[in-house]
């Protein structure tokens, strides 16, 4: 328990023997239950799962006794769960750790999915998800707990960004990468103060959890960014929480071509998603008008000109005159859609708060 509110771990795990064991035994003690997935790994992950487990039970019975024997009895997927049986097989827990073996892999966000649901079905009052791989602070996890017990927010998240020394630790690829991805994910969900979207170190509160639809959750790698929108459709209170990664010789597993191609365009999908379910599903505001004409606008300016070069020569208008005028139909979509996103952000500034330290 933490602050009276009982506390769950999601920890994905795919070929992460080396590190995995140290995740389980190092989680703070304040963590009820740990959902710990593995997915289809081809090393001996699964036996290093079972090995911390069995090693976190003894500790725990050891130092805690009768607060073990009461996590015993937190409900390890809620009894009858088809969504989750039908993605994987949930073992009876050992001490407070559940592992859970997936039936096919699915991917970072696939494993995030499957521990979403079953700690869903466990009914804890937050859900945090720590990656296997050894990169998080796990002494940091209050930071994240602290917006969703104090009230502030039903989501925290941590961001890699915030602080200077922070971002001279992450390699430069990741900087550029995580910047440009930023941007996009600000356009997509509406929270435009937050930075570092595809961070994996975040805690969400049981109402959050119940009120999203995790059965069409993004399975990819961009599930983070697409919980964001998710989110904002349901206008949730977000928080943005300073908190360091920690990189060692761990290898990641993204192709950064297929990646890229994948997260744009389920962001793209997204945004309109939001659009149609935020602001006319749910309640109408001008936002949409401005984005659509501002998108169509600037679109077809762009054709403008481009049939005024390809066709030059066959009308007697002036290049100039039908230039001028494409130009600036183009520059008027621009302007609708900086006030779209002025709208969009004054719409969402309450729904969000950065936390530096």
């Amino acid at each position: 328990m933490y602050r009276d509110h009982s506390v769950a771990a999601v920890v994905p795990a795919y070929n992460e023997e080396r590190f995995i064991g140290d995740v389980v035994r190092e989680m703070p003690p304040f963590v009820d239950r740990l959902y710990v997935v593995n997915d289809c790994s081809t090393d001996s992950t699964w036996e290093a799962i079972l090995e911390a487990a069995q090693t976190d039970a003894r500790r725990r019975i050891d130092r805690e006794g009768a607060v073990a024997d009461r996590v015993e009895r937190i409900r390890p997927d809620g009894g009858e769960n088809p969504a989750l049986a039908a993605r994987a097989t949930v073992h009876e827990p050992i001490g407070r750790v559940v592992p859970i073996d997936h039936r096919e892999n699915r991917g970072a966000g696939g494993a995030i999915k499957t521990g979403y649901l079953a700690a869903r079905a466990g009914r804890l009052d937050i859900v945090v998800t720590v990656d296997g791989d050894g990169q998080m602070d796990l002494d940091a996890m209050p930071k994240l707990l602290d917006p969703i017990v104090d009230g502030v927010a039903d989501y925290a998240k941590g961001n890699r960004l915030l602080a200077p020394d922070h971002q001279r630790s992450m390699p430069r690829f990741r900087l550029f990468g995580n910047a440009l991805l930023s941007l996009l994910t600000k356009i997509a969900s509406g929270y435009w103060k937050l930075s570092d979207p595809q961070n994996g170190y975040t805690a969400i509160s049981r109402d959050a959890l119940e009120a999203v639809d995790l059965e069409s959750m993004y399975e990819y790698y961009g599930y983070c960014n697409d919980l964001l929108v998710k989110l904002n459709a349901r206008s949730t209170r977000v928080a943005d929480v300073s908190i360091p990664a920690v990189y060692g010789d761990e290898k990641s597993s993204i192709v950064y071509s297929t990646y890229v191609r994948n997260v744009s365009g389920m962001l793209l999908r997204n945004f309109l998603w939001r659009l149609e379910t935020r602001y006319l599903r749910f309640d109408f505001h001008p936002v949409v008008l401005f984005y659509l004409f501002g998108a169509g606008a600037s679109a077809l300016g762009s054709l403008g000109v481009l049939w005024s070069f390809l066709s030059r020569g066959r009308s007697g208008e002036s290049l100039f005159v039908r230039v001028l005028a494409s130009t600036q139909l183009f520059l008027v979509g621009w302007l609708f859609l900086l006030f779209a996103m002025v709208f969009d952000m004054q719409e969402n500034e309450d729904r969000e708060v950065v936390i530096h330290e």
